[in-house]
């Protein structure tokens, strides 16, 4: 082979391998998205006074609580624990006047990441790296994306579902199956 052949066939190699490194970089980014860790989103959400959702009839399963004139009423509570990511601030399960309920994380402080979800679990809070993957073996109710990584936020819970059948609350990585941070529900 020549010298030309030679180093046409080096920079085809060449090219080859920095399209490869490109390629593999990109999906590694778009996967991991480590921006993420810096970027912060703070959601300054008030308590709801009613649902904004229309309370279907109850179901055998979850009888409705009746309604309540006096306003909002907690009826579970309980602090966030660091797993994968530092995480704190407090979780409360409230019944609105009209009977729909809504769960809310107050002071909430953790690190953002991809596909965050906010769930309710059956699974017992673990201290540590015990903790951080138990919460998708049991039974669970995804209540939404994670609308920010600190601040006070609402979440509605279905009315379907059957608030005994679940003792805690997680912050989960929904990409990597992880738990930032999570909280067992104690009743007031």
């Amino acid at each position: 082979m020549t010298r030309t052949g030679m180093r046409r066939r080096g920079r085809r190699l060449l090219t080859g391998v920095l399209i490869s490194a490109t390629l593999v970089l990109g999906a590694g980014l778009y996967w991991f998205q480590p921006w993420k860790l810096w970027q912060d989103d703070t959601v300054n959400e008030a308590l709801p006074t009613v649902s904004t959702a229309p309370v279907p009839r109850p179901s055998a399963t979850a009888p409705a609580a009746p309604a309540s004139p006096s306003g909002p009423q907690v009826l579970a509570q309980g602090a966030l624990i660091s797993h994968e990511h530092s995480t704190t601030g407090t979780v409360k399960l409230i019944r609105l006047p009209d009977g729909s309920r809504t769960l809310r994380l107050e002071d909430l402080d953790t690190s953002s990441g991809p596909d965050l979800r906010l769930w309710l679990t059956d699974a017992p809070v673990k201290e540590g790296k015990d903790g951080w993957f138990v919460f998708d073996d049991g039974a669970h109710v995804s209540l939404g994306k994670l609308k920010g990584n600190k601040g006070d936020q609402n979440y509605e819970v279905p009315a379907d579902v059957n608030l005994s059948d679940y003792t805690s609350v997680t912050i989960w990585c929904d990409r990597f199956n992880v738990s930032f941070g999570a909280a067992a529900l104690r009743t007031t």
